[in-house]
This record gives structure tokens, C-alpha cells and sequence, in this order.
């Protein structure tokens, strides 16, 4: 699972998600980031972490955001991406006409607090599913990935327990909830402490733990929620890009293969913030990408997926979610 922590936290290895706690994250970032890189190829990854050295690991494989998204927790290794990447190169990803449209069909679990804390109206639900759409269609600045989502459905759920669970590795409560096949992105909103932002599976992840896809994200990381700096909803496009089959643009760092997209840029570690010209790997070319969604930027500095991340997310949609499980 993938999981996103802002400057709050981030690391990553499980769900492909991104939720790392904020001291997970601040270690991590003291000691230098183990970013990965983006940029470059397909090839075997070296062995070390991609999000933060400290690795709290939640669902098997998690990726927290260390500055600003470091709340992931967890972090998703080289050599773990690297299998990944095997798992993808033996599928025989069908041909398809590059530039059709991918409806990706959305059922959203608010998951609250018997008092009401966490509760979404729905107006709030559609502005995170236009922000999706925004993002995947380019909208904000960066290519059209071809992916759109349409909202099937919306539950609720008001229990303490679940409320504070549901996010965590093998939640019997997620798993009742999901509905749908390897194509229907379920979305979860639950309070996921105050370190971590948001996890995702990955979609090499659903044929052993079906029960476990989906995304998970922090109630107050949606539009005009109260993550300071992550209030955007791009926590939910971050972690669908996990699910979706992208790594962090630092994943492997400086070194080859990168994230496994040519058109990104290799970054030594994950951005905090929203910094100007950075450059962590002057070697290899290119300013680091940190208003691309898979970094750790706040979310008023990310606006871009590339068209090489649209291509990987299509070989992904192809060779593991379209016609899988069903």
C-alpha cells in the first residue's frame, strides 16, 4: 500500500499508499530523505527505502510524504518497486488506441465519528471527484492522463471504532464495505492521525488482497478541508496515482530506472513545500519535479501528471484492473 504523509509524515510500502507519521517523517527527513528518483527507464531498482528512512509499515507496503505529504508511513523500497515493475513487464498489456477515454467508476465510504466529526455532505464528496477529474484531465496544467471518474456511489458509515481503524493493514471493515472489482476505485475518508494523509494499493496489490484495494484518505484533506497546506483533495489524486500503478518521482533517487518514467526528472528525495528551482540530481538533468502529483509538494504547488505517467497508468489499468477478478 502506498500512502502519502505531509509535512506531517511520509513514507511508503503496502497499500500503495502514502501515510507516514509526521515523526516518521521528520526522522526521515533529518536524515537526508531515501527519496527516489523520477526519471528514466525500466530496469532493477537498488534495495533501499523511496520515501523516508524510518519505516513504520502499515498494510504491508506504505509511502508517506515527508515534507508536506510525509504522512504516508512506511515506505516502499527500490527492490519492492522493482517487483512491481517485473509483475507489470509479464502481463500482456492489450493494444489499445492511446487516445481513448478510461471511465474509472468511484464508490466513496465516508467512515465518521458517532458525533458527526468526519462526516462529508455530499457537495463536498463531488468537489473531491471534480478534482480528480480536473487533475487526470489536465486541468490544472499537465497532460490529459485519459482517465475520468464518475461517482457510483456514496456510503456512510458513523462509528468511533471504524472511524479511527478503517485505514489500518487488513481492516475487516474496509473490506466489508467495498463494492465493486479491481476497476472501481473505493475511496475512503477516516481520521488517519495526525501524521499521515493517505494510503492506496497498488494495482499489482489485488489479486492476493482484494478486500484491501482502494484508496484511504484523511477526512481533512479534502477540498476545503482543515490539513493546513493539504486542502486541496490532491491527497486523493496522489493516492490514486498509487493506485493507478505510479511510484514517487524520487523513487530510486538519482539512480537508474528512477520512477519508471522517462519524462519526469530524477529527484534525489521528496520536496516539502513548494521550492523554487530545485535541482537534487544536477547529473542527470532537469529540475527536480515538484509540482508533479506523485511528490510530496503542498498542494497548492502540485498541478501536473506527465504524458509518460498517463502511459504508465494505462498499462497499469489494462494489465491488472479491465477485466481482472470479475
Amino acid at each position: 500500500m502506498g500512502e502519502r504523509a505531509r509535512r506531517i509524515g511520509r513514507t511508503g510500502a503496502g497499500l500503495a499508499a502514502c501515510a507516514a507519521a509526521l515523526a516518521g517523517l521528520l526522522g526521515a527527513a533529518a536524515a537526508g530523505g531515501a527519496g527516489s528518483g523520477a526519471g528514466g527507464g525500466a530496469g532493477s531498482a537498488a534495495g533501499r527505502e523511496a520515501c523516508a528512512p524510518g519505516d513504520a509499515r502499515i498494510d504491508g507496503r506504505i509511502d508517506g510524504r515527508i515534507g508536506g505529504r510525509a504522512s504516508e508511513g512506511g515506505a516502499i523500497s527500490d527492490a519492492q518497486a522493482a517487483e512491481y515493475e517485473r509483475r507489470l513487464r509479464q502481463e500482456r498489456v492489450p493494444q489499445r488506441d492511446r487516445g481513448e477515454g478510461r471511465t474509472v467508476p468511484v464508490v466513496v465510504h465516508v467512515v465518521s465519528a458517532e458525533d458527526g466529526t468526519g462526516d462529508l455532505s455530499e457537495a463536498t464528496v463531488r468537489r473531491q471527484i471534480d478534482v480528480l477529474n480536473r487533475a487526470f484531465g489536465g486541468g490544472y496544467g499537465g497532460a490529459d492522463t485519459g482517465f475520468g471518474f464518475e461517482l457510483r456511489a456514496i456510503t456512510r458509515t458513523a462509528d468511533d471504532a471504524a472511524f479511527a481503524s478503517v485505514g489500518r493493514r487488513g481492516s475487516a471493515d474496509r473490506a466489508a464495505m467495498r463494492r465493486g472489482g479491481p476497476e472501481t476505485l473505493n475511496l475512503y475518508t477516516a481520521d488517519l492521525g495526525h501524521g499521515i494523509l493517505g494510503r492506496s494499493t497498488f494495482p499489482q496489490d489485488y489479486a492476493d488482497a482484494p478486500g484491501a484495494d482502494g484508496v484511504v484518505i484523511d477526512h481533512r484533506t479534502v477540498p476545503g478541508g482543515t490539513r493546513e497546506n493539504f486542502d486541496l483533495g490532491h491527497t486523493a489524486t496522489h493516492e490514486t496515482g498509487h493506485w493507478l500503478g505510479l511510484f514517487h518521482t524520487f523513487q530510486n533517487g538519482c539512480s537508474t530506472p528512477g520512477d519508471y518514467v522517462a519524462d519526469t526528472a530524477y529527484e534525489r528525495e521528496q520536496a516539502t513545500g513548494c521550492p523554487s528551482g530545485r535541482d537534487t540530481c544536477p547529473h542527470r538533468g532537469g529540475a527536480d519535479p515538484v509540482d508533479n502529483f506523485m511528490d510530496y509538494s503542498d498542494d497548492a504547488c502540485m498541478e501536473r501528471f506527465t504524458r509518460g505517467q498517463a502511459e504508465r497508468m494505462a498499462d497499469h489499468w489494462y494489465a491488472f484492473r479491465v477485466g481482472k477478478g470479475h
